[in-house]
Formats: structure tokens, sequence, C-alpha cells
């Protein structure tokens, strides 16, 4: 049934052009624009500018952010007899100035809510011009931080007193684009009687059944008496309001309802929800549709011997949660479709993730994002937009807060995937520990909104999703209104923690230092892939510190972290391409070490989120992806760490231990082997001992002293598993072993999908990779970071398209790499 509500986009006709500020000459000289987009998009596809994400474009581009950008259009109208007729815009990238027919009808300074302006009365019937006039966002958040006052912050340009991705100001990982424009659909919205300004839905599961419960909030052009009516899994109920009420609840009962599960645990059956509302004469005013699940969800925080956990439960379910953070997929973020959306999404399944962190330097993502998580199975964690710096809570900046903190929370409410509403990303640590309490000498930083505000909003308006004032965040945390309570944030007894100090200043090994309840996040960095860096920095020759490279690091003495980084692991190689490989595989080495040990010390550890999966642009950092959607060899170690069934040996008190982890539904036996083998294959000493895993069970084994001891730690291993699932540890760094050359030979077969690659080892290779992007940027390999034994085999598939890939190809010292060269001479 269709309703008599109607929307009329306005998406055509619409230029551009700077209308103050230090542009070049000629760009006061409108382009066409288009809508939704941005400045920067439009300028590309105009030819007038070069890609900012190219060389040091970033800096010759600078200027966009400086100028006021003007958008205009117009478009035609005719009376249509509606009671009311709203100019929507869902969304302005950021500061704005709007006027139809040369009168002002609104202004607006917040890019992560809507906006709605009654312009019936401004209207002409034919034609009507639409201006929309952008302030810099720089020169604005500059304006706002000083009528504010300066708070601190990580980075120079006040991302904290606008209320705009605060990435776009740039990041350790990301380009400084200071966007603006139009970046949602504009439109006329036509209505009479009634239209639903607030639609929330909750699916409570019961035994075998359940209930959806749908509150709505009524805007009314007139005091007619109108009812609403709910649809689900053919149950129908309404609910009449009389003349001038604007709220009403309809319950649904549901005998019998399917469970939705996260990945791993089971399916994602989701039911449609209709909600319409409905005039006395039957007309039906407007209709507003949701996709739900039925599950429990909670965070058990409930006190032990160790501390307090952080255990994600759904459906009474313990979860360990396998988790990467997301950063917005592309810095000009209108060029996100869901396609790409689904596109990492299917990465991240296939990296055996469950969890998505939705970082609050970025966005509250599209519709798009959330109903794709619910329909995979991914679970979501969302941020609000704080990040890493102290806020005002003084207006105008308060109510912009709380009015996108409610649109955001009914927006996002009824996703089964949405498992946890966060306040913000380190301000409750950076409040404790970077020297904030001094430098804000008594001015506010936020607490009111972590504190207050945004649990307040969610008992309101999402009761049924839970609520975290930060991450960090240790539970028994509170604010009295002078100074925050309880434990430290970052205290790794309670509650979730960011790990840091090992990229920043420790090596890797000393993850295994640490045994937290819940790590949030933590990373190492690494180039992306050869062809990503190769078609963004065209430095001749390319080096390490070349100036394009160095455009495209942003983290702080990032090429001495990395350096240090892998000086205890690696001798620092010489060639450009052995550099690039080495910082890769440093990269993934640290964060597998640190997954398999937080993975052992399940369920005393109940997750790890990795920082991060995604890149916004081509650049060095700790993506797993890079800017150009290419897997690097991090994911991989993800993928291989985070298995459903892994084995791995870490040391435990007394010596090393085998562990096993048993992430299924179903009964885990058979057989432990232990061997503590040379470098040439020989097997020193042996152990067995059968196993059996209850579902979702992690055993350690303690190793005897014969396997777990070595006689020459430069050339000796223990690899230890169950049949094909198995683990190793090396007794010396690579560069103090006596690990030779690796001696591999390859056999192609071409199938469909691409080429089946069988790799066979006469020697001893560690962490063996397929660089396939070299040799087509295309290509992508099913597996990486293999170790073999001499005499061992393994298979893998290189997809791409056209014919299969020669041996000779894929044996060449450029694409088929391993830890072993880095040793050899």
């Amino acid at each position: 049934m269709t309703s008599s509500l109607s929307f009329r986009p306005i998406d055509a006709g619409w230029t551009v052009r700077a209308a103050s500020g230090p542009a070049p000459e000629g760009f006061t000289d409108a382009v066409a624009a288009a809508v939704p987009g941005c400045v920067h998009t439009d300028l590309l596809a105009a030819g007038l500018i070069p890609d900012p994400y190219l060389d040091d474009n970033e800096s010759a581009l600078a200027w966009i952010g400086l100028v006021d950008w003007t958008y205009e259009t117009t478009f035609e109208w005719t009376p249509d007899g509606a009671d009311r007729t709203d100019l929507v815009f869902e969304g302005l990238d950021t500061v704005t100035v709007i006027l139809l027919n040369g009168t002002e009808i609104g202004a607006t300074a917040n890019q992560h809510r809507s906006y709605r302006f009654d312009v019936r009365d401004a209207l002409v019937e034919g034609v009507n011009a639409l201006v929309v006039r952008f302030r810099s966002p720089v020169k604005y958040a500059n304006e706002q931080s000083i009528e504010l006052g300066v708070r601190q912050r990580p980075y120079p340009l006040p991302y904290d007193a606008i209320r705009k991705s605060a990435c776009s100001f740039g990041w350790d990982w990301g380009i400084a684009t200071y966007t603006s424009g139009i970046v949602k659909p504009v439109g006329l919205e036509s209505w009479s009687v009634a239209r639903l300004a607030q639609t929330r839905v909750a699916a409570t599961p019961s035994g075998d059944g359940g209930a959806i419960t749908v509150e709505v909030e009524l805007e009314r052009s007139r005091d007619d008496a109108v009812s609403v009516t709910a649809r689900a899994a053919g149950v129908e109920a309404s609910v009449d309001l009389p003349a001038g009420q604007a709220t009403a609840t309809v319950t649904l009962s549901l005998s019998e309802v399917e469970r939705w599960w996260p990945v791993g645990y089971g399916a994602q059956p989701l039911y449609d929800v209709e909600v319409e509302v409905v005039a006395s004469d039957g007309s039906v005013l407007d209709i507003s549709t949701r996709k739900v699940g039925f599950r429990d969800v909670r965070w058990d925080m409930t006190p032990d011997e160790a501390g307090t956990p952080f255990t994600l439960v759904v459906n009474d379910q313990p979860v360990f949660v396998k988790g990467v953070n997301w950063i917005p997929d592309d810095a000009l973020t209108v060029r996100v479709t869901r396609d790409r959306v689904r596109r990492r999404f299917e990465q991240a399944l296939d990296a055996n993730l469950n969890l998505i962190r939705v970082w609050g330097g970025g966005l509250y993502e599209s519709d798009d994002f959330y109903e794709l998580a619910d329909e995979l199975g991914l679970l979501v964690w969302q941020d609000f937009l704080f990040a890493c710096a102290a806020y005002a809570e003084e207006d105008p900046l308060r109510s912009e807060v709380e009015a996108e903190a409610r649109e955001n929370i009914v927006r996002l409410g009824h996703h089964a995937s949405l498992v946890l509403l966060t306040g913000n990303n380190e301000n409750l640590w950076g409040y404790e520990d970077w020297g904030w309490k001094l430098r804000l000498d008594g001015k506010t930083w936020g607490a009111h909104y972590y504190y207050e505000l945004f649990p307040a909003l969610v008992a309101e308006l999402a009761p049924h999703v839970p609520y975290a004032p930060g991450s960090p965040f240790s539970p028994g945390m509170g604010w009295d209104g002078e100074a925050q309570t309880g434990p430290h944030p970052n205290d790794e007894q309670h509650g979730s923690m960011h790990l840091w100090e090992q990229w920043n200043r420790q090596d890797w090994h000393t993850y295994r230092d640490h045994r937290p309840r819940f790590v949030a996040e933590f990373g190492w960095q690494g180039p992306p892939a050869w062809s990503t860096l190769v078609r963004s920095v065209t430095d001749a020759p390319l080096t390490p510190e070349s100036p394009g490279m160095i455009v495209h690091q942003k983290a702080m003495e990032g090429n001495t972290k990395l350096t240090n980084g892998l000086i205890p692991h690696f001798r620092m190689p010489e060639a450009m391409e052995d550099w690039h490989w080495a910082m890769q595989l440093n990269q993934a080495l640290a964060v597998r070490t640190a997954l398999e040990h937080f993975r052992s010390w399940a369920p005393h550890t109940q997750g790890a989120i990795v920082w991060q999966l995604n890149d916004c642009w081509p650049v060095t950092s700790w993506a797993a992806i890079d800017g150009d959607e290419r897997p690097k060899p991090l994911y991989y170690a993800l993928k291989n760490a985070f298995a459903p069934r892994a084995a791995t040996i870490q040391p435990r008190e007394g010596g090393l231990a085998a562990v096993l982890v048993n992430d299924t539904a179903e009964p885990w036996t058979g057989e432990l082997v232990a061997r503590r083998v040379g470098f040439a294959g020989d097997e020193l000493a042996r152990f067995a001992v059968e196993v059996s895993l209850a579902p979702r069970e992690t055993v350690t084994v303690a190793l005897p002293s014969d396997v777990a001891t070595a006689g020459d730690a430069a050339s000796e291993l223990v690899v230890a598993g169950v049949a094909d699932v198995r683990g190793f540890w090396f007794f010396a760094e690579p560069r103090d072993s006596a690990l030779g050359a690796a001696e591999v030979d390859v056999r192609t077969e071409p199938v469909p999908e691409g080429t089946r690659v069988t790799l066979t080892a006469a020697s001893l290779v560690r962490d063996l990779a397929l660089l396939v992007d070299k040799i087509d940027p295309e290509a992508v390999a099913s597996d990486a970071l293999v170790t073999l034994l001499p005499g061992e085999s393994t298979t893998l598939i290189v997809h791409h398209d056209g014919d299969g890939l020669a041996a000779s190809v894929l044996s060449d010292p450029r694409v088929l790499r391993t830890a072993n060269e880095l040793v050899v001479a």
C-alpha cells in the first residue's frame, strides 16, 4: 500500500562554485555538481583538480577546506494540495546557510544529523531557486574553538569544536580533506494531517516466541483522529490516536520466532515490520518499514576473583569477540556505496571476524552498513562520535550533540547487529593520563555527554541496546562532577582496554605481558600492497624515506617505529621491495602473536578488536585491507589466528604449553601431537595425548620438557596440533636463527576461479606469501603466512580473471616471499 506522503528528490541541475577564500583563479565559475556529492568529487569530475590521494596532492589541495562554497539549483514546483511541504536534507557537510527564492530558511552546523524545514510559504508556483552556502570548515572550527575555549587534542586543527567527522581534518592514518558538500539526498516532502516523525522498533524474544514493540511520535498538521497500525509475520495490531495525541505504542505478539545469531553461532533470520499512519477515512498517510531480528544481548560485567569481565552474551551464549575497528572506507565518504560496504564485510567474514567497531572519529555509517551487518551476522559496536579530545559541553555544541544522538539512537536502535553504543574513543583515558586536567584548568571536557546525556537518551529511546561510557572503560567508573571515580579506565583487570605501548615504545613480544579481560584496540603498522603503493606514490627512486612515502606515512615517527619494531626480529633490508615485505610481514607477525596470546587465555579474555580493518586512502597504516581494497599479509594473520579451531604454542609458567581453541558448536576430539624438530625436518622429541574439547572450549596442555626445551635454539622449533590444525614455536628470533634459503616447488593448474597453486617445501619455509598483486593488481590469494616443514605441501587458490598463471610467474622471488630471505644474506 502506498501513502499520501511523497518525497521528490532535488538532485538535478546543481552547480558549485567558490564563493570566497583562497581559491585559485577560475574556481569562482560554476561547475556541475552531483547531489549527493562533495566539492572534491565535483572538482575531480570536472577535471579541475588532481587526485588528492596521489603523491603530495593533499598539500596542493588544502585550500579547498579554507574556501566558502556555494551550491545552487532550480526546480519546478506546483501546489499539490498537501498541508505541508518540507525541504529535507538527509546530510550536509557541514556548516551552511540555506536560501529558497532569496529567503533564508535555515542554517546547519552538524554533519551527523538531518534537517527539515517547512517551506510551504517560501515556495512559488513555477521555478524555485535553492542555494546552499557552505562555510569553510577549517575557519569555522577555528572560530568555534575560540568561542568555546581551546581544548586538548592530538592534532593541530580543532575538530572537537565542530560536529564533523574528526578524521576529515587528518589523522595518523588519514588524509586531511576538509570536505564540504550535500552528502546525502535532499528533496521536498509533501504530507497532510500527520507523518511519522520518529519510529522506534524493538524485537524481544521470549521462549519460542517474541514481541515487537513499535513506539511512534507523530508530527501533525491537523488535529484529526488517526490510527497507527503495525504488521509483522502475519500479525497485525492497531492503536487509535484521538485528535491532538502525538505518541503511540503498538505491540505485536508472535507465538513462534527464529532467533538471530552472530556469524558462527547460527542463522540470521530477519522479520519485516511495517508501520502505517491511517486517517479516519482509511487513507494511508505515512509508512515506515524496518527489519528486525530476535535476540537477547548483554555484556556480562559481574565481578569475579580476577577483576571485572567484559563478556558479550547473545541469546545466553558467551561470544568470543573477533573484531576489527572500522574507519570511513573512503576519505571522500560519498564514494562509499552499498556494494563497497558489502565487499569489506565479505572480506571480514572470510577473515573469520564477527564484530565491527565503528570508531568515534568517523561517522554514524549509512543504513546500508547496518542492514548488511544484520543480513550477514556481523556484530556492530558503534561509538558516539567523539575521539581523542576534550569536548566542550556548552552551546551551541551541547544542543547539536543531543540532536545528533537522539536521531542516531532512533535510526540504529532496531538493528539486530547493534550490540553496544559507546560514549567515546579514549577520552576517559585521555582525561586521566594525557595531561588534560592541568591544561583544561576547570573547563568542561565531555563528562556530561558520556556519563549523563548518552545513557539517559539510550534508556529513553533504545533501552534494549547496551551502553558503555567509553573505550577503554572499566565497569564501576563514574563522574562526581569534579573527577572520575572508580578504577582506571585502561586497567587490564577491568572491562575493555587499549594496548598501544607495544607499537609506540615496546617490542611486540610484550603483548604476552598482558592478560586483559577484553582488548578494544591494538595494532601494528605496515605499508599497503605493492601495486597500491606504486600507483599512489611515483617517487623516483622510491625509498622508505622518499618524499611521497613520507606524505603517505601519517604516524608520528612512523618510520622510526617501523624500524625499531623490526630490528629485534629481522635485520633492516636495503632494497625497497625487501623493506616493503619485511614491514608487511612484521605487522602480520605482531598482530598474530597478540591474537594467539589473547585467544589462549579465553574465557578470562573474551575478545580482541584489531586496529584496523580498512583504510580510507593509500597509506602506510595499521589496516589489514588497504585503500585500494587489497588485503595485506596482516589480513591473513587475522584469518588464521581467528580460525574457528586453532592451535597455538604459548609460554606458561614452567615451560611451553599447547593451547587448543574450539570456537564452534561441535565437540573437537583427536590426538594432540607435539614435536620438537630440527630445521632439516628431523624429529628430536615427541609427545602425544588424546584431547576432547567441548563446544566453545579452550584447553591448555603443558608440554614435557624434552619437547619444550631446545637443544640448539637457533635451529629447532616445536610444532603442535590436532590433525591439520597446528601451531609453531621458534626458540630464536629469525635474525638469530639458522634459517636457510627457502626451497619451494610451485605447481599450477587453471581452475574456473583462477589458478590452483600447490607449494611443496624442500627446506623449512617460514611464513610464505604470494604477493600476487605484483602480477595482476586485481589478483588475490586465498591464504598466506604458511609455514612448511621440509617435504610438506599446501594448496591455495589465486583468484583472478583470464587464463591460469604459470608456475614460473608465481615463483618469481618478487612474488613468492618468505621470512627466509629476510634472514639469509
